[in-house]
């Protein structure tokens, strides 16, 4: 059974409707659960602020410039987490079972799993932090927010949001075989994603070859923040980097989805379904 992009975009809104109406079901928790996430991150930017209010620049960038480049981080999380929360908790739908019942559905495995969950808390935690942040520079570092700027702006946090979409699913095609990933999940993303928070200019080449080629973070946030600001240390990287942040994206995801398929075809059920 075939259905069109407007069939599958309208499915992906009622999904999206069903799971909000949960979510406010728990009202009072999942506002905690946001309140929480949203303090944890602004604790890791405090942190970050009290650092860089010691030195007026490091190696020529200056505050708002950082803050600027970890305004990406946030945002493009923010995205992934309400686009793609069903393949950051792939492992956990393996292995409560719940990826068989979507085994029986005609609708594809990935859309499926892509649609079933929206994290909201994730979403607002993540995303008023990233607003803060790049309120608070975006208009004080010199950018001229023309209508090319903000539309590669928007394609840059997109193309951000589907690189990390697609490292997670990497971690997640494990999970055809050993089924919780947990830890190669938090190996692979959240350890590196902490190191992006800096320009990779300021590493040494292994771990800049590291965020360019092996996970690319810095597609994320520091070439589309060079091609904004331009700083010290772009002059070390190909200049079309910074325009290629998108295309990483989807040339992932392309990538990942090989994998992918063979995973599903080597599935083996856990055992575990409750439905």
């Amino acid at each position: 059974m075939h259905y069109t992009w407007l069939e599958l975009l309208s499915l992906f809104l009622r999904y999206t409707k069903l799971t909000l109406k949960t979510t406010l079901e728990y009202k009072f928790d999942r506002s905690l659960i946001t309140i929480a996430i949203f303090c944890r991150e602004m604790i890791s930017v405090t942190v970050m602020f009290l650092i860089l209010l010691r030195f007026l620049h490091i190696k020529g960038w200056e505050m708002n410039e950082l803050m600027f480049l970890y305004s990406f981080l946030f945002l493009s999380y923010s995205l992934f987490v309400f686009l793609f929360a069903g393949v950051r908790d792939f492992d956990s739908m393996v292995h409560s079972g719940e990826f068989d019942r979507l085994l029986t559905r005609p609708l594809g495995l990935l859309y499926q799993i892509i649609a079933a969950r929206v994290d909201y808390p994730a979403t607002l935690g993540h995303g008023i932090v990233g607003i803060i942040l790049f309120a608070n520079t975006a208009f004080s570092v010199g950018i001229h927010w023309n209508l090319p700027n903000i539309v590669f702006y928007i394609l840059a946090l997109l193309g951000g949001a589907i690189i990390q979409a697609s490292i997670f699913m990497l971690s997640a095609c494990f999970s055809f075989w050993s089924v919780k990933t947990e830890n190669l999940r938090n190996l692979i993303f959240f350890n590196t994603r902490r190191i992006a928070g800096y320009p990779i200019s300021f590493y040494p080449t292994m771990i800049q070859k590291l965020l360019i080629f092996v996970v690319p973070f810095s597609f994320v946030n520091y070439f589309p923040a060079q091609l904004f600001l331009n700083k010290g240390g772009a002059d070390q990287f190909w200049g079309g980097y910074m325009y290629m942040t998108p295309l990483v994206g989807l040339v992932m995801f392309l990538l990942v989805s090989v994998i992918w398929k063979f995973g599903v075809k080597n599935y083996t059920s856990t055992g575990n379904s409750m439905y």
